[in-house]
């Protein structure tokens, strides 16, 4: 078995308590701030709205980087030199599980601002609607979520846009029927890393 990767270690976030979970929100380049602070604002509400059915969920880091560092995370943990849309970083231990004794660290979305950037204009979407669909594809992944079955895509794309329809955002899956895969969000080694 693979050892499955901590998730990266990033200081300065902030946390704000939603629940029993603690977000933090970490801008690791200016390019984001084109979004903020409605984006931080929103994917708040997102996230809250995914953990609220969730006793003690833990905590949870967003981390707005760009290319340059999601090729280096893609490249370190997935073996995969190039950028991507989004990777989740489960926090588990070297078996694989949850760590006992520690606080819950459900783990770290890392969203690429240029990557983002590019699939919205190439999809016709609003970069904002499209980073806070990915930032909720990975948090849903460190939720268990999984698209690896036509099954369990359709129960996690059902959630999508349940939780983007109550923040007005459209169905991300209509507008493009069947994306192709380099435009869907991927997940990396270790931890539940994905798109």
């Amino acid at each position: 078995m693979t050892e499955q990767p901590r998730s990266p270690a990033y200081p300065n976030a902030s946390p704000d308590a939603h629940g029993d979970a603690e977000l933090a929100v970490q801008q690791q380049t200016p390019s984001w701030d084109v979004l903020q602070p409605d984006f931080e604002h929103r994917f708040r509400r997102l996230a809250a709205e995914a953990l609220k059915d969730r006793p003690k969920a833990g905590e949870i880091t967003l981390i707005l980087a760009d290319d340059a560092l999601q090729q280096t995370l893609n490249r370190q943990y997935r073996g995969i030199d190039k950028s991507t849309n989004v990777l989740a970083f489960a926090d588990l231990d070297e078996t694989g599980g949850e760590r006992s004794g520690e606080p819950a660290i459900l783990g770290d979305v890392v969203l690429a601002f240029e990557t983002c950037a590019r699939e919205a204009e190439a999809q016709g979407k609003r970069l904002e609607d499209h980073a806070l669909h990915l930032a909720l594809h990975g948090l849903l992944h460190l939720l268990g979520y999984d698209h690896d079955t036509a099954d369990e895509a359709e129960a996690m794309e059902t959630v999508e846009r349940h939780l983007l329809a109550k923040l007005g955002i459209a169905d991300p899956y209509a507008e493009v029927s069947d994306p192709p895969a380099a435009l869907r969000p991927e997940a990396p080694l270790g931890g539940r890393v994905d798109g």
